[in-house]
């Protein structure tokens, strides 16, 4: 990551700490409408849920929350993005994934009180709102629309990290940054079996998440590249055949 930066975010719009119930918001206070678990709540509820939270930006490289914090809010990204990593007692970094416009983190600690699992560092400069745990329990006792996604969205991360752990046990090095590739180019969006990573991640990013080191990287991209799978433009990383890397990774997964 180069370092995060330890400022701190500047706080800005209404808001009370002594705030604990959904009240209407003023014209000032941003919206929650982009976020994914409050798609299907009346505006009224959107309203009072945004004036409860707390709004703040953060620029690239800015730390919003840290590894084995005592906090229990619940962050939404409102716009920007985020990425959740650990570091090692010796520094090594592992990445766990990008977290981006419309979603959530945070939501572990508020269920069930114990210090944050990870650190989440602003990829870009970022606005986020943060609820408190309390709060967040309302949300979920009185929508049960909400509560649903949340289950949802658990489930998911419960089903991507035993899959990485299937991968960090079975593959090889290379076929665990093929997986990882194939990940980040549905992530972006495929168009004419073509997939744009932009900006493209650094060696050391992807080495991060597979469990690797930088060098293993480069000689893999490399191979990549000599056999038309990947190509470089502008400040992109074009993934130029999905079809046939989907192909790649399901002959050593199974999937």
């Amino acid at each position: 990551m180069g370092g995060i930066a330890s400022a701190e975010a500047k706080p800005y719009g209404p808001f009370d700490d002594k705030t604990k119930t959904l009240e209407p918001m003023t014209e000032e206070t941003p919206s929650l409408a982009g976020i994914e678990f409050f798609a299907d709540l009346p505006a009224a509820d959107l309203q009072g849920l945004a004036k409860a939270c707390r709004w703040r930006r953060y620029q690239a490289g800015q730390q919003i929350v840290g590894h084995q914090d005592e906090g229990t809010d619940v962050y939404f990204v409102v716009s920007g993005k985020v990425q959740a990593v650990v570091y090692s007692p010796s520094g090594k970094e592992v990445t766990f994934g990008d977290i981006t416009a419309g979603t959530t983190f945070g939501e572990l600690a508020a269920i069930d009180g114990r210090p944050r699992s990870a650190t989440i560092v602003a990829l870009a400069d970022t606005e986020i709102a943060s609820l408190s745990a309390d709060a967040f329990r309302q949300v979920l006792n009185r929508h049960p629309e909400v509560a649903t996604k949340v289950l949802a969205r658990l489930a998911d991360l419960v089903r991507s990290l035993s899959n990485r752990v299937f991968e960090f046990s079975t593959l090889a090095v290379k076929n665990r940054i093929h997986a990882e590739l194939l990940r980040l180019a549905r992530r972006s969006g495929i168009e004419d079996n073509r997939a744009t990573l932009s900006p493209a991640p650094t060696h050391s990013e992807i080495a991060s998440r597979v469990s690797t080191h930088r060098e293993a990287v480069t000689r893999e991209l490399n191979a990549m590249a000599k056999d038309g799978l990947i190509e470089r433009s502008g400040g992109g990383l074009v993934v130029t055949d999905v079809e046939r890397l989907a192909e790649m990774v399901e002959e050593v997964t199974g999937e």
